[in-house]
């Protein structure tokens, strides 16, 4: 509407001039309005209480592919809607919006006259009268192409994203089960049984994705004599694999051709170092020993390279080290000194040789080193009843660590079984 910014009274003619402009402005307004819903990005329908399509605006007509004479007053709402749409619309839909008068957002599905099925989001609302009485039902229809396009892309990104993660699954299992075979091939399947001695053996793997570098073995050597030995490989994966294979059969054959422990330990230092000394480092820490018994007693002489003192449960609950200091980690050196001990086994004593992922198990809310003075007095404490029993201890042991051990942890075991005793029998005369 157009203002004067003066007071004067108009001219006779002026105030004519006045309406005409407003009148053309109204028209102008009416066009606008119309040209809007016609025009609009989305789409317009006006419908009857019944769903009868009063009005409907030419965005939508373009979608749908039809001629307004087809539509207006000869459709209703539903007939534009695909069979889901319609059950939708018809169990969902209408009875919402005849709760509340109003939905908005819910999608469906239209159908063109090509038999085309258009995604789309459509709000209704309930226009009233002034006595409150339902009138009429107007729908704005939201092209959801690009959304739908964009949902389905997403759908199929998950659904490659949950493919791929059982693939990686499966690829982790069958991994995990060729690792553990593998690992398995490195130890022995079971002890072999020496007359006159118990033997038992544990081997706890921290991470089935890695190949542990722990190994054992207990094998005969004639003449009534056993060899044994325990060692840890420097690191893990298939390296650290290789080297345990190397020396697993190194320590075999060396004891095969002379079975003095020192002996044995320096042929395998010689094997991993010109083996190894011109490309990375490759180490381990060993004790090999022989067991030969007699006597009622099994004769024990054993040597090390850098690992961990073996303990000796005694048949009297007591348990000490047997020291072997100063032997250095097999294959760093040309040459290197190992260090040898001896003692006897006497029945009911247990001879225990750990890989040190027992001793250096954290442990406590100070994550403080478990340690070798913690595994004597767990031994000590332990009745002697023989390697088995001492082992199946140590097991448990290792699983109360939970995260807390996060090495490979290898335990062999040997011991003489105790003397019978003898039951006293009541003499009749």
């Amino acid at each position: 509407m157009m203002c004067r910014t003066d007071q004067s009274v108009p001219e006779p003619g002026e105030e004519q001039d006045v309406d005409a402009t407003d009148a053309v402005f109204t028209a102008l307004l009416e066009d606008s309005a119309e040209e809007l819903y016609e025009q609009a990005p989305c789409g317009y329908l006006s419908t009857l209480m019944d769903g009868t399509i009063a009005k409907i605006n030419a965005t939508l007509l373009e979608w749908l592919g039809l001629e307004r004479s087809q539509v207006v007053g000869r459709m209703r709402f539903t007939d534009l809607l695909t069979v889901g749409g319609k059950l939708y619309h018809e169990t969902h839909f209408a009875p919402l919006l005849q709760m509340k008068g109003e939905v908005s957002g819910i999608a469906l599905d239209i159908k063109t006259a090509d038999k085309q099925r258009m995604p789309v989001l459509v709000t209704s609302k309930v226009k009233t009268s002034e006595e409150g009485e339902p009138m009429l039902i107007r729908t704005t229809v939201f092209d959801a192409r690009d959304r739908r396009a964009y949902e389905m892309e997403l759908l199929r990104g998950r659904q490659a994203a949950e493919e791929a993660r059982r693939q990686s699954e499966a690829d982790r299992a069958r991994l995990q089960e060729a690792l553990a075979v593998l690992q398995q091939s490195l130890l022995p399947a079971e002890l072999p049984v020496v007359p006159g001695l118990e033997a038992g053996s544990y081997y706890h793997t921290a991470s089935p994705d890695l190949l542990g570098g722990d190994f054992y073995d207990l094998f005969p050597l004639g003449g009534g004599q056993w060899a044994f030995f325990l060692g840890d490989v420097c690191g893990k994966g298939p390296q650290a694999a290789a080297v345990t294979s190397l020396a697993r059969y190194t320590l075999r054959a060396a004891a095969l051709h002379d079975p003095d422990p020192v002996s044995v330990l320096t042929t395998l230092n010689t094997v991993l170092h010109e083996r190894y000394a011109s490309g990375e480092g490759r180490y381990c820490t060993a004790i090999f020993g022989v067991l030969q018994p007699a006597d009622g007693r099994v004769r024990l002489h054993l040597a090390s390279g850098g690992h961990p003192s073996a303990l000796i449960q005694r048949a009297d609950g007591s348990a000490d080290y047997l020291p072997t200091p100063g032997g250095l980690l097999v294959g760093v050196l040309p040459q290197a000194p190992f260090t040898a001990a001896r003692t006897d086994l006497l029945p009911g004593d247990t001879l225990l040789l750990y890989t040190d992922g027992l001793t250096e198990a954290r442990t406590g809310p100070e994550r403080e080193l478990y340690g070798d003075d913690a595994l004597r007095a767990f031994t000590a404490a332990q009745p002697p009843a023989g390697p088995q029993s001492l082992i199946t201890a140590l097991s448990g042991l290792l699983a109360s660590f939970g995260d807390g051990l996060d090495d490979d942890t290898a335990l062999l075991a040997l011991g003489v079984p105790s003397l019978p005793s003898i039951a006293s029998e009541d003499l009749t005369t």
